[in-house]
């Protein structure tokens, strides 16, 4: 019995007898059907190598397609633009591929060639006049620019010099110009960029 002042009156026993009545009445939690640890499993029939399955021409159309921005994507017929072609140009029985390296030849020769180019080939042959009207516009350029060259030069020799130095440089370039063109290279001289366009536009074929 607890004396008149104690101050734990509980039963000593009562923190044994807690425990054990707690432990009888546990019971384990059962599993449902909505356990995090069960998960629904593939179907036998899909692999992992399925799903990664990426075939080479898809890979392809893809970077194809997302390589460049869009507004510069270029129709597919645009592809083969620069590529060296036997087809044979109308009005000239000649391939083409010999017809787009004529205008560079250096000298006289690609500038009347550029010219005859630009008066018998049709607008439809848009490939041949843009090399035409380009390498005439190289010409131009050239001509001027040694014209002027000779003039300074008969006050000093410093401008005679650099008038040879110049078209030996441009000579070389001129032949390089017409090796790519034939071969089908992309060939673009930006300095003339507007004078090929002008000549394009205004040396037209000779209607017959």
């Amino acid at each position: 019995m607890a004396k008149k002042f104690d101050t734990n009156p509980l039963d000593p026993e009562f923190p044994e007898k807690a425990k054990a009545a707690a432990a009888s009445s546990y019971e384990a939690p059962q599993k449902t059907r909505f356990s995090t640890s069960e998960f629904p499993s593939a179907p036998a029939s899909i692999t992992e190598e399925e799903t990664r399955r990426f075939s080479d021409s898809d890979f392809q159309a893809y970077s194809y397609a997302h390589a460049q921005p869009i507004g510069l994507r270029q129709p597919t017929d645009m592809a083969d633009m620069n590529r060296a072609s036997e087809r044979k140009v109308a009005k000239t029985g000649v391939p083409e591929k010999w017809l787009i390296g004529l205008p560079y030849l250096p000298f006289s020769i690609g500038l009347v060639a550029g010219l005859i180019l630009l008066l018998l080939i049709p607008k439809e042959e848009s490939k041949v006049r843009f090399h035409a009207a380009q390498g005439l516009a190289a010409h131009v350029g050239i001509l001027i620019v040694t014209s002027i060259l000779s003039i300074v030069g008969n006050v000093t020799e410093l401008a005679g010099v650099g008038s040879v130095i110049f078209t030996i440089i441009t000579t070389i370039m001129l032949v390089i110009f017409a090796i790519k063109a034939w071969k089908g290279k992309p060939v673009h001289i930006e300095t003339v960029d507007d004078l090929t366009n002008w000549l394009d536009d205004k040396i037209g074929p000779i209607k017959t």
